[in-house]
């Protein structure tokens, strides 16, 4: 093993790898040294001059390119690498296991192919070994995790996303428990990965391991976004916390509380933005451990970073983030229009310009790919990677190794005629199965497929799942038993639309929404109760839109926006039981919350009709609690 590890790492790196008490991680990295064969490998021991290494690497290699403004730098994926490639994410399971539908399990003896297309795969390039920490440094949220790829945009990517965790293995010691990320290129052209076909994600649970291969694009290569979500969800499972895709901000509400709230969406449904709201402050954005303490629910965010999507963004919504985007500071760009004059372009962003350089190369307006379809400026899923403290509004609690403690859990998707804007769970069981276990949404372009599709997508999270789904719905329902007082759970819908298919809602109404869910999370208003849970009287609302937003609430509006779509909420039932009576072990109490919320529904039609507005509905006082899910 000192062989080959004394051949590619020489001088300090070499001191700097042997500097670390541990075993497991010297073989595993003389292991896939020997196997990937790079031509030298550098050890990354988080000093400031060898962050400044990875930025000079990714320019000096052309993986990313300089813009105008300082600090500013942009990278391409290839053309057909420009989002998450379910397909190709293969879990490696024990023989005989059967984790379900919705986790696609490599075929017995396919691990084989693993060695096979890595052998060689780095000759010519330079190995980078990272070492990272997720969650605060120090603390019992903390999973540490090394980083292996030959791509510097990864490595200086992870700079800005994850805690340094070189200390962190120090204090680790000789304990093989961490985390392994190898990624590898593979051939290039034109500084591209050249053979997509063979691009491949394998995540080995048992060895807690993920190996991705031939592709670039950060949500395949950045091994501690969703690929290393993959690995704490299975470690969650079995020591009873939960890894969730979540945002943690902090809502500010009366006398200067501040109330921390966790929120699942599906990719491009408003989750970013709802973090970055104006006059609240934000924790994460993506990811969160969850676990009990002192009978409460705590949160920290894994990540230091974001790994945003660009669509949308403009100065009105994204007022923080706008500014940052457009002022000297760390950013990477990924698959955004950039101009002559060194300027980027994203959908939104304003007038599209007529040329400029993209991931198809040279661009112009009309350009068309070699299928005859029109290639965008800027790709849909363009991507922003940043410091979280590069941005002004972000929660001081940030690094906190105690987490902070949960007020809320909110979940929204793209729903256009169900849901409305902001309700309450009855419940800890109800609002888990009704809210979270029942979650739908359109389809966006952050996954590889056809978009506008309306998917089931259980708390958000369906894709990176790594445990069957019936062991994910039981450990959530189990959660909160033993919970003194169990975070309130909520729903959002963001994209609710008329008959003639306009949004009922603006942007910035999601303001609104949280600072409601705030004042219930602590009973300090009261609420209106339907067959589906608790939603906001019209007093409460008008009086908050005034307040924060300082504009009019006009009644009609509340009317159309709050109404119980029964026709649509009984068939949203039938299709979420469909899909559940096909999973073995699904725990009873699903069955039995929809099955009465089903109950409720029907009773309601008989007695309003098929679309009921709020009036009709019984007012619950502040602090009362009736309905049981």
């Amino acid at each position: 093993m000192k062989n080959v590890l004394e051949e590619k790492l020489r001088g300090k790196n070499y001191e700097r790898l042997f500097s670390l008490n541990n075993p497991t991680l010297h073989r595993f990295i003389a292991k896939y040294v020997e196997l990937c064969n790079p031509d030298d490998v550098f050890v990354c021991a988080d000093s400031p001059e060898d962050f400044h290494y990875f930025r000079e690497q990714a320019v000096a290699h052309g993986e990313e390119r300089k813009l105008a403004i300082k600090g500013h730098t942009v990278h391409f994926d290839g053309y057909y690498d420009q989002g998450r490639d379910e397909k190709s994410v293969r879990f490696l399971v024990p023989k005989g296991a059967n984790y379900g539908a919705y986790i696609n399990a490599a075929a017995e003896g396919e691990e084989s192919e693993i060695p096979n297309l890595l052998r060689n795969i780095m000759q010519g390039h330079r190995m980078y070994i990272c070492f990272f920490c997720l969650g605060p440094n120090n603390s019992e949220f903390s999973l540490p995790s090394v980083q292996i790829t030959d791509s510097s945009y990864v490595a200086h990517s992870s700079v800005l996303l994850y805690r340094p965790g070189y200390k962190e293995f120090k204090r680790l010691g000789d304990s093989p428990m961490f985390f392994k990320f190898l990624h590898a290129e593979g051939e290039l052209e034109g500084r591209v990965s050249r053979n997509v076909h063979l691009r491949r994600i394998y995540i080995d649970l048992k060895n807690d391991a993920v190996y991705s291969m031939n592709t670039q694009y950060g949500g395949n290569t950045i091994g501690h976004k969703k690929l290393a979500m993959r690995l704490a969800i299975h470690q969650a499972s079995e020591e009873h916390w939960l890894t969730e895709h979540m945002f943690l901000m902090g809502v500010h509400g009366p006398k200067k509380r501040v109330s921390y709230f966790t929120g699942a969406f599906p990719s491009l449904c408003g989750k970013t933005s709802t973090s970055m709201m104006k006059g609240e402050t934000i924790v994460g954005d993506d990811i969160v451990y969850l676990k009990k303490k002192s009978g409460e629910m705590h949160a920290v965010n894994v990540e230091k970073g974001i790994f945003g999507i660009l669509d949308g963004i403009n100065p009105k919504d994204d007022p923080i983030l706008w500014k940052v985007l457009h002022s000297p500071s760390e950013v990477i760009f990924s698959n955004v229009l950039v101009t002559e004059d060194g300027k980027v372009y994203w959908r939104g962003a304003g007038d599209v310009p007529k040329k400029g350089f993209n991931y198809s190369g040279e661009w112009f307006l009309g350009k068309k790919d070699a299928e005859g379809n029109e290639i965008l400026p800027a790709h849909k899923n363009a991507r922003f990677t940043l410091d979280l403290k590069s941005l002004g509004n972000v929660d001081p609690e940030l690094d906190n190794p105690e987490g902070v403690p949960v007020s809320g859990i909110i979940y929204g998707g793209r729903d256009s005629d169900t849901w409305v804007p902001v309700e309450e769970s009855f419940d800890w069981v109800h609002g888990v199965v009704t809210k979270g276990a029942s979650l739908e949404s359109e389809t966006t372009a952050a996954a590889l497929g056809k978009e506008g599709i309306r998917k089931f997508n259980p708390m958000a999270n369906l894709s990176f799942l790594s445990i069957p789904l019936d062991r994910y719905v039981k450990n959530h329902l189990n959660f909160g038993r033993d919970l003194e007082s169990p975070p309130r759970i909520f729903s959002v819908n963001y994209f609710l639309k008329d008959a003639k298919g306009k949004f009922l809602n603006e942007k910035d109404d999601k303001a609104v929404w949280l600072k409601w869910m705030d004042l219930r999370a602590h009973d300090e208003v009261g609420a209106m109760e339907t067959p589906t849970g608790m939603i906001p009287e019209y007093d409460d609302l008008k009086k908050l839109f005034k307040k924060v937003l300082k504009k009019n609430y006009p009644k009609k509006e509340y009317v159309e926006q709050f109404k119980l779509r029964v026709p649509e909420h009984l068939a949203k039932v039938d299709r979420i039981l469909e899909i559940y009576r096909k999973i073995p072990n699904i725990p009873k109490v699903l069955y039995e919350v929809l099955e009465k919320q089903r109950g409720r529904l029907m009773a309601a039609r008989e007695k309003f009709g098929d679309y009921i507005e709020p009036a009709k509905f019984h007012v619950v006082q502040a602090g009362e609690r009736r309905v049981k899910s």
